[in-house]
C-alpha cells in the first residue's frame, strides 16, 4: 500500500523538474529583454534568475539558472542579443553569469526562511542579491578585461543599480500575484 507521501513525492519532482526547465526558458527569453551597454547590457536576466529563486527554493533555482547556463555554453542563442557557446559565456558578462547561481540559492533559502513574505525584508534580500551577482560582474571585469577597480564599478555596477531596485520590487510583485493566484483547497 502506497502512502500519500510516497505517492505525491515523484509528482513533486516531475514538477520541480517541469519548473526547472520552465524558468530556464525564462531566463533565456528575460535575457533577450536588453538595453545595450559598455560592456555589458542591460536585462531582464536577474529578475528571472532571482524569481526562480525564490519560487523553485534555492536546490531547484539553482538548477535551473544552471540549466540555463549550460545551454548558453552549448551555443544556443540564449544570452542577450541572442549570443551563445563559450566565446560569449566567457566573455565580459561571465562574471555577472557565474553570479546567478549563487543569487538564487540566496533567494530560495531566504524564502524558505521566510524572509521574502514581507515586502521589506524581502525588498533587502533582492537587493543583496543583486549586490552578490554585480560584485561578481564587477570583479570579473577587473580580472578578464584588466579595468581598474574605480572603472570597473564605473561601467560594471553603477548603471545597473537602478535596475536591480525596479526588479526587486517586479519579483516581489510577481511573487504576491503568484500568492493570489494559487488555488486554495
Amino acid at each position: 500500500m502506497t502512502t500519500s507521501r510516497s505517492f505525491n513525492a515523484p509528482r513533486s519532482v516531475w514538477l520541480m523538474m517541469s519548473g526547472t526547465v520552465g524558468f530556464a526558458l525564462l531566463i533565456a527569453v528575460a535575457a533577450q529583454i536588453a538595453i545595450p551597454l559598455y560592456p555589458v547590457p542591460m536585462t531582464m536576466q536577474t529578475w528571472a534568475v532571482l524569481l526562480a529563486g525564490a519560487v523553485l527554493g534555492p536546490r531547484w533555482g539553482v538548477a535551473s539558472v544552471v540549466l540555463y547556463l549550460a545551454l548558453a555554453m552549448a551555443g544556443l542563442p540564449v544570452l542577450a542579443n541572442g549570443a551563445g557557446g563559450m566565446i560569449a559565456a566567457t566573455g565580459g558578462s561571465a562574471g555577472y553569469l557565474m553570479g546567478f547561481p549563487a543569487a538564487a540559492f540566496l533567494i530560495g533559502w531566504a524564502r524558505e526562511q521566510g524572509g521574502l513574505e514581507r515586502p521589506l525584508p524581502g525588498f533587502a534580500i533582492l537587493l543583496l542579491a543583486h549586490a552578490l551577482i554585480l560584485a561578481c560582474g564587477t570583479g570579473w571585469l577587473i580580472l578578464s578585461i584588466g579595468l581598474d577597480p574605480g572603472r570597473a564599478v564605473q561601467v560594471g555596477a553603477t548603471p545597473f543599480l537602478i535596475g536591480a531596485l525596479v526588479k526587486a520590487v517586479l519579483v516581489l510583485a510577481t511573487l504576491w500575484l503568484l500568492r493570489r493566484l494559487r488555488p486554495r483547497p
